[in-house]
């Protein structure tokens, strides 16, 4: 026995023979044990009680090692020996033990090594809390996580803990909270420090009871595992980016869905992983996951490098190597559609360019015309086109045609995407509107003259000017615009890209149309070139409708993962062209928009228009029809086919009073004739 050991077995000993009567010393009383000094009355002899605990028992703070913790988690554990490998010099001992379905191999130099690195590998899967105590209050037992206690749970029962309450504070020890003395002597004669009681440090601030508030929410890993025990969590890739700062991606799959998230560490990756299953499975996000304004969700560099650089290509060749006239362009945005972030697997499904609005003077009351030609916008679009092609190519009657599409049927009806598909936007500048104009990167002269300016609109909702760039907030408290006020010269408003990709994030991208037939489909990040500040970004696309509210089953607020590219082309000189292109993954050349008309250049509609995803939807909701017959009579307006998907208009009000909710300001809506228009075939 060592020495330590004999030396701790003494005190203990001392503490059982020589308990501290409390009442006596509260009554001023001496002890049986000799003392230089009696101690105070009072509150000064409470506070000499405390510091003689601390003194006698410190020995006991010292926290427990992974085999200890384990043991308390998962008591009778049992550890085999694998193999002994080396040299007889320097053996390598293998030891497993099996934990929650699964085995867990350690090697170290020594038996005990190795058993403890087994343990720190089985602690590691299914906690992600630095002690024991953490891990039990996660699990719902009733220990504080502040505590770490260094006997096992039977000598301390959970009643001792719960009976401990402050009592009034002394005047002359107004900065620690007493508490009470018969149980403190209780532990004492345990030979246990309570450290949670030994308040020494006053009341703490309100920023760090909102800290300790946050730390006892539940892990999602630990409550993932409550939920379906035994899941295993896979590391998908692990890179290193500048400054030797590593990423990984940790997958999980559960109930037959697979589910990713990425973070600078394993466990921030499966924290990320186990939330989305969480939301995606049981609607529950966890308080203190949700990522605060200071947090940003950020996709591995190498990755998006990659998205950017297919996009690159992608544009290179179509426009033949930059020489065609339609390469000019101010903003290039694409969709990259992968199976999970294997970058192999990766298609680029459609681009786009262009940086104006339509001109109000030739707004369209028959849905020929395409009003926002921003590349953003329009790569949304032609992603809804996408989506049409994929559900027809569902409906085929061919086997082969059906099996590529990204389309599975549901049992209840309707289609959603297959499992483990992701779509990646990238855009070669910050989207218009607020996240662009709080950029770091372009703060001119004349906004560092007003700042106080972009200060009182910072988050506000904005609106694009007509026929030109740039964005000004929403002024008007009518959300609607008027037919006759436009065509009589009032400019016609068009909301700006950052507000309409923070719509995306509750609404999806698929549309109102396609909302009868599929579940929203949500962009999995966002890859910006330039002007790009992932703070800035994270805070206006999520962060300004935190306080949505419950959202409906299968829609939610999407947490986008956000990147820069690590060499983003230089911005092109000159004025912006009155164009926009777009390309649709099976399509051979570029479609050419005149962004001041929103028709083609030729004068026919773009196959982008209204009126053409309302054809396509018709079509679809006649096979439909026959198969499903609750989907009704087809409507023969266009925006009573919007309002087939009542959930979908329903989420969009609620978004809409999100946003007035927060004071950012109105959602401005275009005149409500050029949606009252007729099917014609």
């Amino acid at each position: 026995t060592s020495s330590a050991e004999v030396k701790e077995n003494r005190n203990i000993g001392n503490l059982e023979d020589h308990p501290i009567a409390s009442t006596d010393r509260a009554r001023g009383g001496t002890s049986s044990s000799k003392r230089k000094r009696p101690l105070e009355e009072g509150s000064n002899g409470h506070f000499c009680k405390l510091q003689l605990i601390w003194k006698k028992v410190s020995w006991s703070v010292t926290p427990k090692n992974a085999l200890v913790q384990l043991h308390e988690l998962k008591p009778g554990l049992q550890y085999k020996m694998v193999s002994q490998t080396g040299p007889v010099h320097a053996p390598v001992f293998a030891v497993a033990v099996e934990v929650n379905g699964l085995t867990f191999e350690g090697t170290g130099p020594t038996k005990k090594k190795a058993k403890m690195r087994a343990a720190e590998l089985a602690l590691k899967s299914f906690v992600q809390f630095p002690n024991a105590c953490q891990a039990h209050f996660a699990m719902g037992n009733c220990i504080s996580p502040s505590t770490d206690f260094t006997s096992d749970q039977a000598d301390f029962p959970d009643t001792l803990f719960k009976e401990f309450e402050p009592s009034t504070h002394s005047e002359d020890f107004s900065v620690y909270n007493p508490v009470n003395n018969e149980l403190l002597s209780t532990a004492y004669r345990h030979g246990r420090l309570l450290c949670h009681t030994l308040d020494l440090m006053g009341h703490t601030k309100p920023g760090k009871h909102r800290m300790a508030k946050a730390e006892s929410e539940k892990n999602p890993v630990v409550l993932l595992n409550e939920l379906r025990s035994g899941l295993r969590y896979v590391c998908l890739s692990e890179t290193v980016e500048k400054q030797h700062i590593k990423s990984f991606v940790m997958a999980v799959r559960v109930d037959g869905r697979t589910f990713e998230g990425s973070g600078r560490s394993k466990k921030l990756a499966k924290g990320q992983a186990a939330q989305a299953a969480l939301q995606a499975l049981f609607n529950i996000r966890l308080p203190s996951h949700i990522p605060s304004r200071s947090k940003c969700h950020h996709l591995p560099q190498d990755f998006a490098d990659s998205v950017y650089q297919m996009v690159a290509q992608k544009f290179q060749e179509l426009t033949d190597n930059f020489t065609s006239m339609h390469a000019r362009h101010k903003t290039l945005a694409g969709i990259v559609m992968t199976k999970g972030l294997d970058i192999r697997q990766a298609q680029v499904i459609v681009l786009s360019s262009g940086t104006k609005c339509i001109n109000g003077e030739y707004i369209n009351d028959q849905g020929l015309a395409v009003n926002d030609c921003h590349a953003e916008i329009v790569a949304r679009r032609a992603f809804v086109h996408f989506l049409y092609s994929q559900l027809e190519l569902h409906l085929s009657k061919r086997r082969e045609d059906w099996e590529r599409s990204i389309f599975v049927r549901l049992k209840e009806g309707g289609y959603r995407l297959r499992e483990n598909i992701l779509f990646h936007l990238y855009v070669s500048t910050s989207p218009c509107g607020d996240a662009r104009l709080n950029s770091p990167y372009e703060i001119t002269t004349d906004l560092n003259s007003s700042k106080h300016i972009v200060r009182k609109y910072r988050g506000h909702l904005r609106t694009k000017i007509e026929s030109g760039e740039g964005t000004i907030p929403v002024r008007c408290h009518n959300a609607a615009q008027t037919w006759d006020g436009v065509l009589l010269g009032e400019q016609l408003i068009t909301m700006s890209c950052t507000d309409k990709i923070a719509r995306w994030n509750i609404l999806g991208l698929q549309g109102a149309l396609l909302s009868s037939f599929i579940e929203p489909m949500y962009l999995h990040s966002i890859i910006v070139g330039s002007l790009y500040h992932t703070g800035h970004l994270s805070r206006v696309m999520s962060h300004r409708i935190e306080d949505i509210g419950q959202l409906p089953a299968s829609y939610r607020r999407n947490q986008l993962l956000l990147s820069g590219v690590s060499h983003a082309d230089a911005r092109q000189p000159g004025k912006s062209p009155g164009f926009s292109v777009n390309w649709i993954v099976g399509s051979t050349d570029l479609e050419v928009i005149n962004a001041t008309t929103g028709k083609r250049t030729c004068g026919s509609p773009s196959r982008l228009c209204k009126h053409m995803f309302f054809t396509r939807w018709a079509k679809l909701h006649g096979k439909l029809s026959t198969r499903v017959p609750s989907h009704g009579e087809m409507p023969s307006v266009y925006s009573e086919a919007k309002l087939v998907a009542q959930t979908y208009q329903s989420v969009k009000q609620q978004l809409f009073k999100a946003f007035q909710k927060a004071g950012l300001g109105t959602w401005v809506k275009k005149p409500p004739e050029q949606d009252q228009f007729l099917l014609t075939v």
